[in-house]
């Protein structure tokens, strides 16, 4: 992240605000870098950008801690199932709330290219959760399967 803001920094006066907003510009430039950081190290860096916390408040039973622990196992897992792009579109969509206008201008593809690779996404995550695990993602995202 301290590598994204000290680009964005030292290239303050490319920003441009025609063409995107700040926030989009910014997530551009840390996309930039994580690819860069995967190039160089591929999936061991990655996995840690990719990480959701499910911690139980520590009021809570061990049993409670262990579910969830094991849901984040699980959730990872299949995360990792996905290819890098719809890994990223995921990240990018649940893990940074981005619209898929957003989404587009950071990756770099038309709208409906970001919708396609969430809407694969789902459809990946779906097979791989089925049957014992897709409540987990349904309790993340909000996405309801039938």
């Amino acid at each position: 992240m301290q590598e994204a803001f000290v680009y964005a920094f030292r290239n303050l006066y490319r920003f441009d605000p025609k063409k995107a907003s700040f926030r989009t510009w910014l997530y551009t430039i840390a996309l930039s870098r994580c690819r860069n950081v995967y190039r160089r190290s591929r999936w061991a860096r990655v996995a840690s950008l990719l990480s959701i916390e499910l911690s139980a408040p520590y009021s809570e039973a061990p049993e409670a801690r262990l579910a969830d622990h094991d849901a984040k196992a699980v959730i990872e897992k299949a995360l990792s199932a996905l290819t890098p792009r719809l890994r990223e579109a995921v990240v990018l969509r649940y893990g940074h709330g981005l619209t898929f206008r957003e989404m587009a201008e950071i990756i770099g593809c038309p709208q409906k290219t970001a919708e396609s690779r969430v809407r694969l996404a789902h459809e990946q995550l779906r097979t791989v959760l089925q049957p014992s695990g897709e409540y987990l993602l349904s309790e993340l995202i909000g996405i309801e399967y039938s």
